[in-house]
């Protein structure tokens, strides 16, 4: 909750990763908010207060989570609206002359997202946004694991990171009103 609020406000890619990963945390705690109270919550150090909140939130991630249908897989509206927002954007910064190095950004991971794409069965589905924070959360995962990444994976997710690190810019540009299309 306290991680989510600050990278919201940094950084829309770190934010949306950051609650896939908690949409999992709480999967592997078999969406329990008591479990979590008693197993998860007291690694942070937070006084009572703070932890009731945070155990609040979960629940009510939790609550959310059974109401759309994702307690096994699949991501909850709000981080789906993000998506769409980012995808949105994508879209006019692209179309947009004023922003080449955005698009530069692109077209340099385009490969890497196409070939992507081939490999996934799910993937044709989805936009090449959610492609990418799934390549970058599969990765993320990876090196939570102390899996190997190949180095092709390596200078794909770079590339991809990098624009999706653009993009995440942009939209706090926007929501700022500071962006021009």
């Amino acid at each position: 909750m306290y991680i989510a609020e600050q990278l919201k406000k940094k950084s829309v890619a770190e934010y949306l990763l950051y609650m896939w990963q908690v949409e999992d945390t709480l999967r592997a705690f078999g969406l329990d908010a008591d479990r979590m109270a008693a197993e998860y919550i007291p690694q942070f150090g937070l006084d009572k207060e703070k932890s009731e909140a945070m155990k609040e939130w979960y629940e009510n991630l939790i609550q959310m989570m059974r109401e759309e249908g994702v307690t096994e897989k699949g991501h909850l509206q709000v981080n789906k609206n993000i998506l769409i927002l980012l995808t949105d954007l994508h879209a006019q910064l692209l179309k947009s002359s004023k922003h080449p190095f955005y698009s530069a950004a692109y077209y340099k991971a385009l490969p890497f997202i196409v070939e992507l794409r081939a490999k996934s069965a799910d993937s044709q589905e989805k936009g090449e946004i959610e492609n990418c924070f799934d390549a970058l959360y599969g990765t993320m995962l990876l090196r939570a694991q102390k899996k190997e990444i190949s180095a092709e994976t390596a200078t794909a997710m770079d590339n991809i990171a990098k624009f999706i690190g653009m993009l995440s810019e942009y939209y706090k540009k926007d929501k700022a009103g500071e962006l021009e299309f």
